[in-house]
């Protein structure tokens, strides 16, 4: 098996240099069994990131893996212009978990596919390309996507086919309304959200799309009941709510199966991806039938919902309700933010912000005694907690945000094991 430098150097060969890596000496992982993974050259890691958020029920699931092989040894593909029996059974059961009455489902292979179809359903059902969005949210990487991403780090071009204005994101940290107690706070983002409508938009906006809790934003997450103020004034303008649930859906937060629903409201449009293939490319969106059949031309998708990606998502959503896995997220999550918390009240602290909701948790890191962001030192702890053996991600506008992730099945004491790697790689960096 090839070495990591041989790896790194092929990879810098023929792929694109603005393809991401982590760490200053990436890694490859081959292996994976539970929450753990291993890297090609042997060494283990507890994975508190999951694939961002993908590995959502756990590495090497044996009913996942049984499903994708009784399928692949079938037939691996037939397009949409066939009838595939696992997608018909798959879309009957997010049809009757999304909350949306009357919900028809069509599915993509990722996240950013689901938001861009998200984007031409509404633009189409409301005849407008005017579009709200939050600042520091990022809804994916194709140009329909990248114009509605309020993060500067993700935005690579201006251009746009859409007519984009962004509205508060409910980052209390950040806000210039942050000092305000919740339904303050919650009202202020209001006003401005009706004020930018009437200053800032004709008035027919086709829709706003938002992030229940922000992921590539750093896991900023509003007061609960935010986006449920917000509806109110868009139902009075005829607007549509697209709930992106990319990272919060299928449990991750614990409290909820979906992040919108912590908002009392129920959008009009929801996609999904990331965690319900767990591994598999997978995606999609669910709305309501009359917004659904808004598109009149023909369309289909070429691989979106076919045989094996939907056989291995329905026995991964199965896993995911058999074994009550959104109760272990609100259980064993609420136990490790806890004990973030602690990180954060020390005197002097690099720690800023520790947020989020189950196994969706994000720490801040500043500069000590201050709000000021420090990218140095968070790329220095992630450093520090894969030589420890813990992988874990990295977000926010200023790249100051760690995002603690697991898969959903992560335990209580591998849940501790992964706190003290992570407090010791804060403690050495400080």
């Amino acid at each position: 098996m090839a070495t990591h430098e041989d790896l790194l150097a092929r990879h810098r060969k023929v792929l694109p240099s603005w393809l991401a890596l982590y760490y200053k000496e990436p890694i490859s992982l081959v292996r994976g069994e539970g929450r753990r993974v291993w890297d090609a050259e042997g060494k283990e890691y507890l994975d508190f990131f999951g694939g961002i958020l993908t590995t959502m029920t756990g590495y090497n699931i044996p009913e996942v893996v049984e499903a994708v092989q009784e399928q692949a040894a079938k037939i691996l593909h037939s397009s949409t212009l066939y009838l595939i029996e696992a997608q018909i059974e798959l879309a009957e059961k997010l049809a009757e978990l999304s909350g949306i009455p009357d919900a028809k489902v069509f599915f993509t292979n990722s996240g950013t596919e689901a938001n861009d179809a998200a984007m031409m359903l509404s633009t189409i059902h409301r005849n407008s390309n005017q579009i709200l969005a939050l600042r520091n949210s990022y809804h994916g990487r194709s140009f329909a996507a990248v114009s509605l991403t309020g993060n500067r780090s993700w935005s690579p071009t201006a251009l746009s086919p859409l007519s984009v204005v962004y509205v508060h994101n409910g980052y209390k940290y950040r806000s210039p309304f942050g000092h305000l107690p919740d339904d303050e706070f919650i009202a202020a983002c209001v006003a401005d959200l009706r004020d930018m409508i009437d200053v800032a938009t004709s008035g027919d906006v086709a829709a706003m799309i938002a992030e229940p809790i922000q992921g590539v934003g750093g896991f900023t997450t509003p007061p609960d009941g935010f986006f449920g103020a917000f509806k109110e004034v868009l139902d009075e303008y005829g607007i549509l709510y697209i709930s992106d649930e990319v990272q919060t859906g299928w449990g991750r937060t614990g409290e909820n199966f979906w992040g919108y629903e912590a908002h009392g409201l129920t959008p009009d449009i929801l996609t999904f991806a990331k965690g319900v293939g767990n591994g598999l490319a997978m995606g999609g969106l669910i709305a309501r039938a009359e917004v659904m059949d808004s598109i009149k031309a023909n369309s289909i998708s070429t691989f979106g919902g076919n045989p094996l990606a939907t056989a291995g998502a329905l026995a991964n959503i199965n896993y995911l309700l058999e074994h009550n896995l959104q109760d272990n997220s609100h259980k064993v999550g609420n136990h490790l933010k806890s004990r973030l918390d602690h990180l954060a009240d020390e005197e002097g602290t690099i720690v800023g912000d520790v947020r989020g909701k189950g196994l969706q948790i994000g720490v801040e890191l500043v500069k000590p005694g201050t709000t000021d962001p420090d990218p140095e030192i968070t790329t220095q702890i992630m450093e520090n907690a894969k030589d420890n053996g813990l992988l874990v991600g990295k977000g926010g506008l200023y790249g100051n945000v760690l995002r603690i992730a697991p898969p959903l099945s992560l335990t209580e004491a591998e849940a501790d094991e992964g706190f003290d790697k992570l407090a010791k790689a804060i403690e050495d960096a400080g």
